[in-house]
């Protein structure tokens, strides 16, 4: 490679360096006077049965993942709270099968299964949240099948749900994405 090569290539990477660009979310959002995190029963408004435990166990598990606090189900003695009210739950088909012999009937195969929430990250004794997302949503999708594993199609995919709700807000309210 010529010396002028190099000498370019050095340039751009000296200029990259102080354009402004930088990966978003690589830095953690979290003041470090917050050393326990309050995680209460989120609300729940959808009338799915036990989606509230579900949601709150998820996102407490998740946070004890990360490690960087201890995680208890109040707000009493926290340092910040993590508050939910889960507005919506939707079970929308989206995929359909023709049934076969007698019955002529067309059957759901496919359904899409949405998650909404109004959810918040807040220091205690401030009024203004640290991160709050008013319409935070996940969704998942599955298929109908006849096999029986104890769970059903639509338990697995609300596990899977839940699960990604959980990992998603965790990462969102502590890394900034």
């Amino acid at each position: 490679m010529t010396r002028a090569a190099c000498l370019g290539i050095l340039t751009v990477a000296l200029a990259a360096q102080g354009c402004g660009y930088a990966l978003v979310g690589r830095g953690v959002n979290v003041d470090p006077s917050i050393k326990r995190l309050g995680v209460p029963l989120f609300k729940d408004r959808t009338g799915r049965a036990g989606l509230d435990q579900k949601v709150t166990q998820k996102v407490i598990e998740e946070l004890l993942k990360r490690g960087r606090f201890e995680v208890i189900q109040d707000r009493t003695g926290a340092d910040a709270v993590v508050e939910g009210d889960l507005i919506a739950y939707t079970e929308t088909p989206a995929g359909f099968t023709p049934s076969t012999g007698a019955d002529s009937r067309t059957r759901a195969s496919r359904y899409v299964i949405m998650l909404i929430a109004d959810v918040a990250y807040t220091k205690a004794g401030e009024k203004e949240p640290i991160w709050s997302n008013e319409h935070f949503t996940v969704t998942d999708v599955y298929d109908v099948t006849e096999s029986s594993d104890g769970l059903t199609d639509s338990e697995q995919a609300v596990d899977r749900m839940t699960t990604a709700f959980a990992r998603r807000l965790v990462g969102e309210m502590l890394e900034g994405f």
